[in-house]
Parts: structure tokens; C-alpha cells; sequence
């Protein structure tokens, strides 16, 4: 491949090479309520059917908590519980889902301590100090971005990096509207985009891994604790498996090397994006296989 680059030369090992196959950590962003619900649908019943899928995938499930949920929908607050019941670790996502682009780095720094005696109280001396950046955004200049590593540096926390996405976030609202007005052949053309879409998902990560490196990196892929999510879980947990993948947890996932800037935020930031490392070596990027905009349109 004339554009790989040895991925020893980097000093880099691929978790994958152990194992014979390349591996997926799953994350699971905005619990406990993501989304529209369906008719008759609640937030606990998604929680158990993502639990039991990830149980029965044998897949670890690494959930980020906006604490925001539990006063907007009571309902949700058991979702939490039920995450820690099931031996599966928590995270913080920020108290309300804050963009960092529309924020100061102190009004950031507040949102997510203001989650952190939530996640303290669910985790008791398991490590929750791990950030996912709401919309991925980590802020509109450098100086926002860096002021921001800074904080999350001296409070010990690590930077949840996205190197996998098919945007399931997008499937939720639709899958609603779609049962609400009980059009199934809607719902079945949601159920297969979705497949779609992950599968060249998959393809389009694994392509770029390989482009940069000769080989693939522990993939983190971003998920959501939506009703349609919860509905495909154990059809796209099959989808990997088939396509060859084995699953990891998050922490050992970004023990690769390709993550130590998001590791220890107070190292000079790096891409750990594949899309971003595609880039900063002047390489195209294809396209990403989902639409928002076509899916924002079904069921209207």
C-alpha cells in the first residue's frame, strides 16, 4: 500500500495483533435519556435491552452520564443504577450536554465538575474520570481547546476519543415518529440503513487505520442510549462479530499509542481521530456513509 506508513516506525502495536482481529470498544453517550421515545417505550426498558445485548455479545459497554436527565425525566435516574448493576462503568459527558464551542473554558470546567459527585456516588473507587466532549466539539479556537486539556489534566482526567461512527444518534427520532405513525415499511428501511451504515462504517475506519499504519488500531466507537439503538443492538453486535471484530473495553482500547495525547491531556494535542490523522497528512477522506439530513426527513 504506497500510502501506509509501518506502524512499527511509530512505535506503535496494534492491540488487534494479539488476537488475530481487530477490536471495537463500545461507548455508549447521553444517559440515561437519548432521544424521542416510541409509544410505550421506556428508559428503562432501553437500558435493559442495551445491557442484555452487550452481556450476550460479551461486549463491554462504557455508558457517559449527562446528570442533566435525571431532573428533566425522573423516570431515567434508574437507568444509571441499572448500567453500574450490570458491572459496566460510567463516565461524564457534562452535566448538560454543554458545547464547548458556545461556552467559556470555566462555564465547560463547571458543567463537568457539576456531574462529578453524580458519577462519584455510582462508581464509589472505580475510575470515572474519563470525558466525552458533547458533539465531539472541543471548542471553536485553540486557546479554548487547550484551556479546557489544561483543566481536564490537573482534575486526572482522560479524553474519550471517537475513532468509529455511523451517526446511530440520527436513527432515534425517526424510529419514533416512524411508530408513532405505525409505517413498519419506514421502520424497516431505518432498520436496514442502519445496518448499512455501520458496516461501512466499519469498512471506511478500517481503511483509514490501514492507510496510516499497515494495520488496524483498537477502534472506540461512539454509540447512544437510544430506543432504535436499543432495538439493533443485537443485530449490529452480530454485524461485527461476522465481519470478524472483537470487542474491548475502552481503557485498553486507548492504551494504544495512537491515543496517548487524549490519554494525558496535558501532552500537545494530537489527531486521534482517524479522519483528522487522515488529513494532517494531506490524505482524502471519503465521505461519511450516513446522512443526517435523509433521516430527518423520514416519517415527517
Amino acid at each position: 500500500m504506497a500510502n501506509a506508513v509501518p506502524l512499527d516506525l511509530l512505535g506503535l502495536k496494534a492491540k488487534s495483533a494479539a488476537q488475530g482481529k481487530p477490536l471495537i470498544a463500545f461507548t455508549w453517550d447521553d444517559l440515561p435519556a437519548h432521544a424521542a421515545l416510541p409509544p410505550g417505550v421506556t428508559r428503562v426498558q432501553i437500558a435493559a435491552d442495551l445491557l442484555k445485548a452487550s452481556a450476550d455479545a460479551k461486549a463491554p459497554a462504557f455508558g457517559f452520564v449527562n446528570g442533566v436527565q435525571t431532573e428533566r425525566e425522573p423516570a431515567s435516574t434508574p437507568v444509571l443504577a441499572m448500567w453500574r448493576q450490570a458491572g459496566q462503568p460510567l463516565g461524564n459527558h457534562t452535566w448538560s450536554h454543554l458545547n464547548l464551542t458556545g461556552a467559556t473554558p470555566e462555564q465547560f470546567a463547571a458543567d463537568t465538575a457539576k456531574n462529578e459527585p453524580l458519577l462519584q456516588g455510582l462508581m464509589g473507587k472505580e475510575d470515572w474520570r474519563w470525558l466525552r466532549y458533547p458533539y465531539l466539539s472541543e471548542g471553536d479556537t485553540q486557546a479554548k481547546r487547550l484551556a479546557v486539556r489544561e483543566w481536564l489534566a490537573s482534575n486526572r482526567y482522560k479524553i474519550a476519543s471517537v475513532t468509529m461512527s455511523f451517526h446511530d444518534y440520527a436513527f432515534n427520532d425517526p424510529y419514533a415518529r416512524c411508530m408513532a405513525k405505525g409505517d413498519q415499511a419506514a421502520v424497516a428501511d431505518l432498520e436496514k440503513r442502519y445496518l448499512d451504515g455501520a458496516a461501512a462504517a466499519a469498512d471506511r475506519a478500517r481503511a483509514m487505520s490501514l492507510t496510516l499504519y499497515g494495520q488496524d488500531i483498537p477502534y472506540v466507537l461512539l454509540m447512544h442510549g437510544g430506543a432504535f439503538d436499543a432495538r439493533m443492538a443485537p443485530r449490529l453486535f452480530k454485524l461485527y462479530q461476522e465481519r470478524g471484530f472483537g470487542f474491548t473495553t475502552l481503557e485498553e482500547a486507548e492504551k494504544h499509542p495512537f491515543y496517548r495525547t487524549d490519554v494525558d491531556p496535558s501532552l500537545a494535542p494530537q489527531p486521534t481521530t482517524l479522519d483528522a490523522a487522515m488529513r494532517a497528512k494531506g490524505l482524502p477522506v471519503s465521505p461519511e456513509p450516513v446522512s443526517d439530513a435523509e433521516l430527518g426527513a423520514i416519517c415527517r
